[in-house]
């Protein structure tokens, strides 16, 4: 009883707070729709104040329309509004449900729906299998049946690179032809076909229910022999840089989220799906070369950076990049990251070896990373819910991850 009447509390105080810096920031009232200033009806002020919605067992959260307009001019205090919200939703929520929304999920087994209302997934990763035996409007139904399971809207996520990686346009019910790969696009019509690609294929994802699409992949590779390189755009580090920019602008425009990968950049190493890869050149040769896609994407409004689990011995000797905190450093104060960090898939052999499924979350959460994509979820959502119970990891860690990620859902208008 104590708790809810204090959880009923900091509600209010969090409403109190938007109400107060919406007028604040504005100098008029929160009903001067003619102005287009962002306003709160009685019922969502009700719900924010008072916690209780029948169709919501998380209060407060109020689902974005399908589509949403960019932020107008006239709301020059969106920032300040969007956090302040951000924080109002995460004060609502059970310490169970904030990590939950740091797992995006993989493979998840059995019953979507029930899995989703058990461990509070912040989102769901689909992969080929999802589709093979589907249609497009089959797969529409059964995500908008895994979003109803959710208290909060999850971001529903796939890998459609283009080339050798499409978990979808490579069924014939799906799409004629596969998306092209990043260098036979430009091959064909340069930057025009990589932008045209962009804006199809986002298209084709958030008709389908999918709000990320995890690409573009900025790895810099000129030489055919490298792992990434049929993945990658084929061209220098300026080239490249080129791409991450084009890509994001048309994604961001489009509305659907991106992830750029794999930070710190793959360069020559072998396939960390199977083991451990080891990467040896020195600092420079980041800075000059594979940071550049990176900073190119970031400046261009990327919401999240996929973190590989190479290790970088000009950064951390000892761990793995998804799992190390210096290199998560560099992400954030050196190149000014200040979206969602993932992991990625936790479930590559690179980091079983390493430092097996259960212990990699906890890791992975220590580093910095805010999402953390693999299949071991029920597994892992219970170790870190150990570790925040013993004091290992601080809850502030959780929360200020929680936050990056509400405000992401935000950006995409999954959360209004």
């Amino acid at each position: 009883m104590f708790l809810s009447k204090f959880r009923r509390f900091l509600v209010v105080i969090a409403s109190v707070a938007v109400l107060s810096a919406l007028v604040s920031c504005t100098g008029i009232g929160l009903n001067d729709s003619a102005t287009g200033q962002i306003t709160m009806s009685s019922a969502e002020t009700s719900m924010a104040l008072t916690g209780e919605d029948e169709s919501n067992t998380t209060p407060g959260i109020t689902v974005a329309p399908e589509t949403t307009e960019s932020t107008t001019p006239e709301n020059f205090c969106s920032e300040n509004f969007r956090l302040l919200r951000a924080k109002e939703i995460l004060s609502e929520m059970s310490t169970r449900q904030k990590v939950g929304q740091m797992f995006f999920a993989s493979w998840v087994n059995g019953d979507v729906q029930a899995e989703t209302e058990k461990w509070h997934f912040g989102g769901i990763v689909l992969f080929a299998p999802d589709f093979e035996k589907s249609d497009p409007e089959s797969v529409r139904a059964a995500i908008v049946s895994y979003q109803e399971a959710s208290e909060i809207p999850m971001l529903i996520g796939v890998d459609e690179e283009g080339g050798t990686v499409v978990r979808i346009s490579r069924f014939p019910q799906f799409r004629e032809d596969r998306y092209m790969s990043p260098q036979a696009l430009f091959e064909r019509g340069g930057m025009d076909a990589i932008r045209a690609d962009t804006a199809d294929k986002s298209e084709f994802l958030l008709y389908l229910g999918i709000n990320v699409n995890l690409a573009p992949v900025c790895d810099v590779s000129t030489d055919s022999t490298d792992f990434i390189f049929k993945r990658s755009f084929g061209k220098d580090a300026e080239a490249t840089a080129e791409y991450a920019k084009v890509v994001v602008a048309e994604m961001k425009q489009a509305g659907i989220g991106c992830s750029l990968k794999h930070f710190p950049g793959y360069g020559n190493n072998a396939d960390t799906h199977t083991g451990i890869a080891e990467d040896l050149r020195d600092y420079e040769s980041f800075v000059r070369s594979d940071f550049m896609p990176f900073r190119s994407g970031i400046e261009a409004g990327a919401g999240s950076v996929m973190v590989s689990h190479n290790i970088i011995f000009c950064m951390d000797k000892e761990l793995p990049a998804s799992l190390s905190p210096e290199v998560h450093r560099i992400l954030r104060e050196e190149l000014g990251f200040d979206g969602v960090i993932m992991t990625d898939d936790l479930s590559m052999g690179a980091i079983k070896d390493h430092a097996g499924d259960r212990r990699a979350a906890v890791l992975a959460i220590l580093a910095g990373n805010d999402m953390l994509i693999g299949s071991s979820y029920a597994e892992q959502i219970p170790e870190v819910l150990d570790a925040l119970q013993s004091g290992e990891i601080d809850e502030e860690i959780i929360d200020e991850a929680v936050i990056r990620i509400l405000l992401w859902k935000m950006d995409l208008g999954l959360i209004e």
